[in-house]
């Protein structure tokens, strides 16, 4: 019974299809990177062809503390931004900066390097790794865990004056 199956060879048809659908494929995906396909947009890319201005900037360093909380440094004030206890509802900022801190192990980086919270114009939040190139949208997250980013950039924010809770100017 095996002699049957030995006795005839494969179809080409099929080999020479599935060949040319590979090489397809191939081709699709080098082609951004290869030039002769246009790149694919990004966030940054596209904020960057439209002029969208930062709003607000900080560089923070987190690091774990012996009793578990999370300490935020802002790094170009070099103060302390915020602590955040063990316990605390901070999963997601702790999630985020486990996947970073992965990319940078993997890229040989060190952990003293501070990270870059932007927001922009657009309202958009992004944390970006200087010393890796990595870049998180943090608004695709849902609103609730992009706010608790949000929350280290208004932390530093100085106490309106009772003058501009009034609307009034002072010249």
């Amino acid at each position: 019974m095996s002699g049957e199956i030995d006795d005839k060879p494969f179809p080409l048809a099929p080999l020479v299809g599935a060949g040319v659908l590979i090489a397809g494929v191939i081709a699709l995906a080098a082609g951004p990177k290869l030039g002769y396909l246009p790149p694919v947009a990004t966030a940054i890319s596209e904020r960057a062809a439209h002029h969208v201005a930062v709003v607000e900037t900080r560089s923070l360093r987190f690091t774990d503390r012996a009793d578990g909380a999370l300490v935020i440094d802002d790094v170009g004030r070099g103060t302390t931004a915020a602590i955040l206890p063990h316990g605390v509802n901070n999963g997601f900022i702790r999630g985020v900066l486990r996947g970073m801190a992965r990319d940078r192990l993997l890229r040989h980086v060190g952990r003293a390097a501070p990270f870059t919270l932007t927001l922009f114009a657009d309202d958009a939040l992004t944390l970006s790794d200087p010393s890796t190139g990595r870049n998180i949208e943090l608004g695709s997250f849902g609103p609730t865990n992009r706010q608790s980013f949000a929350d280290l950039l208004l932390l530093h924010r100085p106490a309106p004056s009772r003058a501009a809770l009034d609307g009034k100017v002072d010249l």
